[in-house]
């Protein structure tokens, strides 16, 4: 109890006041500071959860959402979900694509049998600037991922975003017909503008795709885009239940 009472103590007083330990590990802005860094913040996570929350965690994963996400540093789960874990299935790429890790996308989908798909993009998405540019002189595995982005020459940063992501619902859909025909998935697409190119509010996450519909209308109601289940597919829920 002495020993947990300290943790708790110890991860206040790293999280807290202008000069903490953490603050000084980050503004250091070394190898050393970072891993200093990381380890104040993971204290302050685990001290700050009761043992029930991570022995929830460890009996193993039913996530409501398979998301694929771009890899870019300055997009995380924190910036759309509070309580990620054990919600989101996180797949992170170049450009926020199936093909860079199809594999890891089925898993979330048939294996894990999650009814979302989300797709999110970014504003200033480095990968689509080189999408829509000359990335010719790229190493070849960099060459590889951005191929599998389908964008236009020339666009600009957020209409490439835009229609990234619109391909990839495109590309979804036809990958998980099946599982889409029967109910079992919805696939969204999502566009997070830290920059505030959208001019509706820096940070803001935009829902622009709902299983292939795109009216900003329409969109309005989503509710009314998503699949229901097929009368096959309840019965053998049903079938299965008994």
């Amino acid at each position: 109890m002495q020993r947990f009472f300290l943790s708790v103590c110890i991860a206040a007083l790293i999280a807290s006041g202008p000069a903490s330990a953490r603050e000084q590990a980050v503004a250091g802005n070394s190898v050393i500071g970072f891993i200093d860094a990381i380890k104040a913040d993971n204290l302050a996570y685990y001290t700050g959860r009761k043992a029930d929350f991570f022995f929830t965690l460890s009996k193993g994963q039913k996530p409501l959402a398979t998301v694929v996400a771009c890899s870019d540093s300055r997009v995380h789960t924190n910036m759309f979900s509070a309580d990620p874990e054990g919600r989101l299935f996180m797949v992170r790429n170049m450009g926020n694509q199936l093909a860079a890790t199809e594999g890891s996308v089925e898993y979330g989908i048939y294996h894990l049998r999650t009814p979302v798909l989300l797709i999110i993009g970014h504003t200033r998405c480095g990968a689509i600037s080189a999408a829509s540019s000359d990335y010719s002189k790229e190493s070849p595995a960099i060459r590889r991922e951005l191929d599998s982005i389908s964008i236009g020459k020339g666009l600009s940063n957020i209409e490439g975003v835009y229609a990234n992501v619109h391909n990839q619902v495109v590309a979804a859909m036809l990958k998980f017909d099946d599982e889409l025909k029967a109910g079992k998935l919805n696939v969204i697409g999502a566009v997070l503008d830290f920059a505030d190119d959208l001019h509706l509010g820096a940070g803001k996450l935009t829902i622009i795709n709902v299983n292939g519909e795109t009216d900003a209308r329409k969109l309005e109601d989503p509710e009314a885009l998503l699949t229901k289940p097929t009368s096959t597919a309840a019965g053998k829920t049903k079938k299965n239940a008994r």
